[in-house]
């Protein structure tokens, strides 16, 4: 196996999800981190790397999605739901740029009040106040809640948010893009079909998506490969999509619990989502959930850290 596997990455073919599957479970550390760099290599330089200085405005906790693997939302009305305000917003930001950051993250909840022109208003003041700054407005899932709160289809929603200056609506809200996990523990978000619409209809509406993964909760392995094949398809008949990023579950103070996947887990597949997924060209490493140990991610594959 694992030489049919060397083969099919040294002719730039893609690997059958079988034999990823395969790496995971049978790999060696080495043998992972000798593949991943393959297929990385085709991309960049050896021994280079990307970061950025970036900061996550999270303007609400106010949602109505019930995850069960969430900490951080509050029901509207509940003791600790808050909606910070434009002038809040813009103070965080400020903050940011004290520390030289170069980029914003907008990340919230499914705010039934907050309708998509709203959301359009708040980032047209944001880019008049900081126009020399980049900004990830909104996550997929978020569009989606806002688009169909203001009963207009995802590509409406799409234009509204561009004509303000709307450059990126990142792929956050994803974790696994599998209907029988989403069954299990957030039923009342999505579809993986339905999330995938929103994503077509970003990317062709002119606005940078990206790609991204949760593991950790109690997913199987089958469940994590259907989330790889069906971002890997995606990206062959749309494509748009310039990076992925995959990061941990966090089990305090949630419904679901459980523990947290070890480093170690998630670096070897971290190589399994680099060698699985070449036809993105950017792989990313989770400082925010591993910490100083997401430097380690360069040697599976990464090619920037987030």
């Amino acid at each position: 196996m694992l030489a049919e596997i060397r083969d099919a990455i040294a002719a730039h073919r893609p690997v059958h999800r079988d034999q990823s599957a395969w790496l995971f479970e049978n790999a060696t550390d080495a043998e992972l981190q000798e593949l991943a760099t393959a297929v990385r290599d085709r991309y960049h330089p050896p021994g280079r790397a990307t970061y950025l200085i970036m900061a996550i405005v999270n303007y609400t906790n106010v949602c109505v999605a019930r995850c069960d693997y969430c900490a951080f939302y509050r029901f509207p009305g509940a003791a600790g739901g808050y909606l910070l305000t434009t002038d809040q917003v813009c103070e965080r930001i400020e903050a940011l740029k004290s520390l030289g950051g170069t980029m914003v993250g907008f990340n919230g909840g499914f705010h039934p009040k907050v309708k998509i022109h709203e959301y359009a208003a708040l980032f047209a003041e944001v880019h008049r106040r900081f126009p020399e700054l980049t900004f990830y407005e909104l996550t997929v899932a978020e569009l989606m809640f806002a688009s169909k709160s203001s009963r207009v289809i995802y590509a409406e929603g799409v234009r509204i948010l561009a004509d303000v200056g709307t450059r990126w609506i990142t792929g956050g809200g994803a974790e696994i893009l599998d209907d029988a996990f989403r069954q299990r523990h957030s039923p009342l978000k999505y579809t993986v079909e339905d999330y995938y619409d929103a994503q077509t209809a970003i990317v062709r509406g002119g606005v940078g998506s990206t790609a991204t993964m949760v593991i950790g909760f109690d997913e199987t392995l089958e469940e994590r490969m259907n989330h790889l094949e069906r971002l890997r398809r995606f990206q062959d008949e749309v494509g748009g999509l310039p990076s992925f990023l995959c990061w941990t579950y966090k089990p305090g103070n949630t419904e679901l619990g459980g523990s947290e996947v070890s480093t170690q887990e998630y670096l070897r597949w971290l190589a399994v989502c680099r060698i699985h997924l070449h036809n993105i060209r950017h792989v990313r490493t989770s400082v925010l959930t591993q910490n100083e140990r997401a430097l380690e991610g360069l040697l599976y594959g990464a090619d920037d850290f987030d």
